[in-house]
Formats: structure tokens, C-alpha cells, sequence
């Protein structure tokens, strides 16, 4: 049985995340295009297909093609996007959760920005994805957005990351 008086908590519970990231958004609107350090897609699984059948060749190559797929997004948006060199980033499990290491990186490299995202398989029919985009100087969050997908195919990620491309990453501000 639902009561009436729950229900408002859990649309809060789930609108939590949402707002902890609008507080993160900047205020002036598109971050514009500039240098970026990427660090591509961390892999996550979280599935127990994993850690019963290893890793998948496919998955690897579905990895590789959605970053090439994003480097070619953002590249077409104006950004310049170099990779961070292997020994910086031998001893981070995880660009996106690094304690501000990504950004150090990057802005050691001369970047304006950050860019790093999270593919992280529950199963093979769910998988979470995620985008970062920081501002290397500050390390702040300027634009960061996940969605779920279904499948585990080349389409359903190209289709998940376009979403997260179009339509919260570089989503302009709507005029009132």
C-alpha cells in the first residue's frame, strides 16, 4: 500500500540529483569551445555477467567507437581535444571520480577544460551513462548529465550519448 504522504518524499528523492547538478551549471550559459583534455569512457561493470564471463571484445570495441564517436561531437563543436599522457594517469582508477587529478592534469597541460564520462553496465540490458565537462583551472563542473540506456548494442549507445550531447551538455538555456 502507497500512502499519499510518501510520495512527495520520493519525487524529491528523485529530483535531488538533478538539482545537486543545476547547482553546478554556470550561470552564463555554453561553456565555449577551447582546449580539452579527454580522458574518454571508464568502464564499470557492475554486472555479474562480468565477473562470471570476463570481458567482453565487444564491449571494448563498443567503448572505443562511442569515444571516438563523442571526440567527434565535440570536435565538431569547436573543441580542441588532446589526450592526457599515459604515466599521468596510470595511478587514477577513475577520471571522473579523482579527487580534481583530471583537472590538475589538464590544466598542466594547458586546457581550458576537462572532459571525461562513466559507462557503467548493471546489465546487459541497463546500462548507466555519464558526461563531464569541468573547467580545468577551477576543477568546477560546468556541464555534467547521465541517462540510462537499454542494450547493449553500438546504436543504443551512440543514441545515449547523442541525448546526453544535444540535450544536456551543450542544451542551450531557453529564453523566457
Amino acid at each position: 500500500m502507497i500512502r499519499i504522504a510518501s510520495i512527495p518524499t520520493f519525487v524529491l528523492a528523485l529530483l535531488a540529483p538533478i538539482a545537486a547538478l543545476a547547482q553546478g551549471l554556470p550561470a552564463q550559459g555554453l561553456p565555449a569551445p577551447g582546449t580539452a583534455t579527454w580522458f574518454g569512457l571508464h568502464f564499470i561493470d557492475t554486472s555479474t555477467e562480468g565477473a562470471i564471463n570476463g570481458i567482453r571484445d565487444d564491449q571494448t570495441a563498443r567503448i572505443e567507437m562511442t569515444e571516438a564517436y563523442i571526440a567527434e561531437d565535440l570536435t565538431a563543436r569547436g573543441y580542441t581535444l588532446t589526450a592526457p599522457p599515459p604515466e599521468a594517469v596510470a595511478a587514477i582508477l577513475n577520471p571522473v571520480h579523482s579527487n580534481g587529478a583530471d583537472a590538475r592534469i589538464a590544466r598542466e597541460m594547458g586546457s581550458d577544460y576537462v572532459i571525461a564520462g562513466e559507462v557503467q553496465k548493471v546489465s546487459n540490458l541497463i546500462q548507466s551513462i555519464n558526461l563531464h565537462l569541468r573547467d580545468a583551472e577551477t576543477g568546477q563542473t560546468l556541464r555534467a548529465g547521465s541517462v540510462e540506456i537499454r542494450g547493449n548494442t553500438d546504436d543504443a549507445f551512440r543514441r545515449g550519448y547523442s541525448y546526453l550531447l544535444r540535450n544536456v551538455i551543450f542544451r542551450e538555456e531557453r529564453k523566457k
